[in-house]
């Protein structure tokens, strides 16, 4: 047995040989379709990173943030480690959260000639609703953790109605 009769097609031929009868029947070719499927799967949502618009290369999803509600306040923790304090923006429009910032690194090596610049902005949208207390929102930031307090309104637990389930018959 030839290496040849192992390959399921024969290069510059369209001959497949006559134990496969059909694609999904080749053990081959099943397995790098599902090697795909799997790498699909798990980058979905890591889009390419866009030179000419400045986005970041998570398109959107950068910082990861944690949001934590309970009846009194709304608490956001965001993940920005290596990024200075005074670089991120906090802002509160319309029961709309948004965090935004930059940041730039640069390293240069004279004895190597060697220097890199880093340059990078992000920007991440909340949408919380309009019942916080925008005069009592306080925002900390110790070790690259963002953490945003937003009290609720005394009306925000009037506007909740429970909705009673009937059960199907």
């Amino acid at each position: 047995m030839s290496v040849r009769d192992l390959i399921p097609w024969s290069r510059g031929t369209s001959q497949v040989p006559t134990m496969y009868r059909s694609d999904d029947m080749d053990p081959f070719l099943s397995l790098h379709r599902n090697v795909n499927r799997l790498f699909d799967e798990v980058f979905r949502g890591f889009g390419p990173p866009s030179l000419l618009s400045g986005a970041s290369p998570f398109n959107g999803s950068w910082p990861h943030v944690e949001v934590d509600e309970n009846d009194d306040e709304i608490r956001v923790l965001a993940e920005v480690p290596g990024i200075e304090p005074d670089d991120v923006e906090v802002l509160l429009e319309d029961g709309v959260l948004t965090l935004r910032g930059e940041s730039k690194a640069e390293t240069e090596d004279k004895e190597r000639r060697f220097s890199e610049r880093y340059y990078g902005r992000f920007e991440r949208r909340l949408v919380l609703g309009r019942d916080v207390d925008e005069d009592n929102v306080a925002a900390t930031f110790k070790n690259g953790l963002l953490a945003v307090t937003l009290p609720k309104t005394a009306k925000a637990g009037a506007n909740v109605k429970r909705i009673s389930i009937d059960r199907a018959k």
